[in-house]
């Protein structure tokens, strides 16, 4: 793409003093809403990195109305404890506040080469930044990402931490063929100039499943995924999140972003729609003996049942079942 347009819905509502746009090599992009005091504590841990490469941190505040991060990080950049800037995404949702601090990214540090993405409720190890840049150069690939770490408000949730919702889907550092999440992620400037914005697709703002489209479709675009498996993020999980219907939920809402995400990658070729549901109706009637395997396994009912959520879930997108999670942050 020859040149950027300009940001919409965007307000830029602080930065770091004399900041030095020039020599940022990494710029990390922070969305948050409404956990000031996780947003400080994942400051924290940036601020903490150990690493050589002059690095900048986005905050992205998608609260306009509370501004409850704004508040809580300003400070830190206005003194000069963090170097980067805090802006204000007024368009609601995720991807909204994705595209807002990555298109934000691309217009204010002109030398940046590796864009990374942490969440408010993650803290990163103090060698994250500089692993993560480090398998990106070693295994010579656009993308990577790297393990989040579920670590459970009640440690006796821990057990939870195998289920297909938390953990991570590698375990091996290396070339892959897919990535599904950008809650732990880097993402080479050239892949950004070439997908151009609006990175992700707002359709999936309050459902999640933006970054598996866009990770999709760079792959699409020829540019190689890798996976850093120690690159870690550390994920703090609310009780609420082993609730047997918060999991029931997260099962199909993945099985729904997964036709999604698979009908926009065959769009144009002959009987796309029909061959994806074709797909989901096998996953479906496979999916009780699958889901026998694990219980054998694994002994768990919960990870058993995961993959006939996940079909029926794909099955229901055809019928236009969209399970909006991030619609009610309060029951998330």
């Amino acid at each position: 793409m020859n040149a950027l347009p300009p940001l919409k819905s965007v307000t830029i509502a602080g930065s770091s003093p004399a900041l030095s746009v020039d020599d940022v090599e990494v710029v990390v992009t922070l969305p948050t809403f409404r956990r000031p005091q996780q947003l400080l504590a994942t400051l924290d841990s940036l601020a903490r990195q150990k690493t050589a490469r002059r690095f900048a941190v986005i905050v992205m505040e998608n609260d306009d109305e509370g501004n409850e991060g704004k508040h809580a990080a300003l400070p830190l950049f206005e003194s000069g404890a963090m170097t980067g800037l805090v802006i204000v995404a007024h368009e609601r949702g995720n991807c909204s506040a994705y595209n807002a601090g990555w298109h934000t990214a691309l217009l204010r540090f002109p030398n940046f080469t590796r864009l990374l993405v942490i969440d408010d409720d993650e803290l990163a190890d103090p060698f994250w930044l500089e692993t993560i840049c480090l398998a990106a150069e070693r295994l010579g690939v656009d993308i990577v990402g790297g393990p989040q770490v579920p670590v459970f408000a009640d440690p006796a949730h821990q057990v939870w931490a195998t289920h297909p919702v938390f953990a991570p889907p590698y375990s091996a550092t290396g070339q892959v063929g897919a990535l599904y999440s950008s809650g732990n992620l880097l993402v080479s400037r050239n892949v950004l100039l070439a997908m151009g914005p609006p990175f992700l697709d707002l359709r999936f703002n309050f459902m999640g499943g933006g970054d598996s489209d866009f990770l999709s479709r760079s792959a699409q675009k020829g540019f190689k995924l890798g996976w850093c498996a120690e690159a870690k993020l550390f994920e703090t999980v609310p009780a609420r999140r082993t609730e047997a219907d918060w999991i029931r939920a997260r099962g199909l809402r993945n099985g729904v972003i997964s036709t999604l995400v698979a009908k926009k990658k065959h769009a144009g070729t002959p009987f796309a729609n029909t061959r994806v549901l074709l797909k989901s109706l096998a996953l479906l009637g496979t999916s009780p003996l699958r889901a026998l395997k694990r219980l054998v396994e694994t002994g768990s009912p919960s990870v058993a049942v995961y993959p006939i959520h996940v079909a029926l879930g794909r099955v229901m997108a055809e019928f236009g079942y969209a399970n909006e999670q991030y619609r009610q942050p309060e029951k998330n």
